[in-house]
């Protein structure tokens, strides 16, 4: 009942074209950013804001990027975490190099830096597919980490390429808290994942799903292979960049090249699949999913080993969560492909028509 879209006429184009057509969609919305930007800063403590928030913001950023190239362009990579260091490195030299360069346009610029390493990296996509793809794209990791390594100006002359964030104001005004970095996330987050939504619905989006459905159809009905595969590649680096750039600045402070390594692409990877391939809320479910499941496990196993009296060391849970991780990304690929966010769809669809049957 709570949840009918009849009696909800559209009555223009622009009525009907609507990010969140159905008003309990948009309350849903409104209501979740009051949460988000009202509420949370006031109820939450520095170890959330810290430990879960940010980084949750931060991953589901660099999913979404990934989604929007493998969940909708159909174009695996294995170098989300290589993009990432681009946009965090690319950050951390705009800030360094130009005085006085204004933070929104430092984190535009890191994007785009990634975007042009992205599309480099993205011209193998005219040819192969598939795993071999996914190869081409795994030698951008390692590109990236050694390029980073050995050329000590893109950490400022730092022998093991460690690079320390430096201190971010916006508008006069301080990034140097826990609660303000997460708010500058959030905004950055929010605004990036709307226009994500608006470009997937978009004639861009379309020309993706149908390369990703088929790329020989699509290419017969008009669709330039070449130019949709590179823009693919271009909006996702664009969006891992500026996730590794927040990554740096906003959650760590000090980052190193080792520290985008493949172990950081497979992590994103498993957020998209779990939470759901070619889905924008899927990103954020499987990015909530990845991160909350580890805190979970290392709250609850110590406490289960003790009341079983089994020998459970740290060493012991971080083998489980690697084995849990494991059974859930075989669990999604057989019961549910297109992971949480299909779940949460069929959810919908079930309050559509309760208590009728479906």
């Amino acid at each position: 009942m709570l949840y009918r879209e009849s009696g909800q006429f559209k009555t223009s184009y622009v009525a009907d074209s609507q990010i969140f057509p159905i008003r309990q969609d948009r309350i849903f919305f409104a209501l979740l950013m009051v949460v988000a930007f009202v509420v949370i800063p006031f109820a939450g403590s520095e170890y959330w804001f810290n430990a879960i928030l940010t980084p949750f913001l931060i991953f589901s950023l660099a999913a979404l990027g990934l989604n929007i190239l493998t969940g909708y362009a159909g174009q695996l990579s294995l170098g989300t975490a290589a993009f990432m260091a681009v946009g965090a490195y690319a950050a951390y030299n705009f800030q360094l190099r130009i005085e006085g360069i204004p933070v929104v346009l430092t984190f535009i610029l890191a994007g785009l830096s990634s975007a042009l390493v992205g599309v480099a990296f993205g011209l193998p996509s005219l040819r192969i597919k598939g795993f071999y793809l996914a190869v081409a794209t795994l030698a951008a990791q390692f590109f990236v980490v050694w390029a980073l390594t050995k050329f000590p100006w893109f950490s400022n002359n730092s022998s093991s390429g460690v690079i320390t964030a430096q201190r971010l104001d916006l508008f006069g005004v301080a990034i140097d808290t826990p609660i303000r970095k997460y708010l500058f996330v959030l905004a950055i987050v929010t605004v990036l994942a709307l226009l994500a939504k608006n470009l997937v619905r978009s004639a861009t989006g379309r020309a993706w799903m149908a390369v990703r459905d088929m790329d020989v159809a699509a290419e017969v009905i008009g669709i330039p292979l070449m130019r949709t595969k590179l823009l693919a590649f271009a909006v996702s680096s664009f969006y891992c960049g500026v996730a590794g750039a927040l990554y740096a600045f906003c959650y760590l402070g000090s980052v190193e090249p080792d520290g985008f390594s493949l172990d950081l692409s497979f992590r994103i990877l498993f957020m998209i699949i779990i939470g759901g391939v070619g889905s924008i809320l899927g990103s954020f479910l499987g990015a909530a999913f990845i991160l909350l499941l580890p805190i979970f496990l290392d709250n609850v196993l110590p406490t289960l080993a003790a009341l079983l009296h089994l020998p459970f060391t740290n060493a012991t849970v971080s083998h489980i969560q690697l084995m849990v991780f494991g059974a859930l990304i075989i669990f999604f690929l057989i019961v549910e492909p297109h992971g949480l966010a299909r779940l949460w769809q069929i959810a919908k669809e079930k309050l559509r028509l309760w208590p009728f049957p479906h």
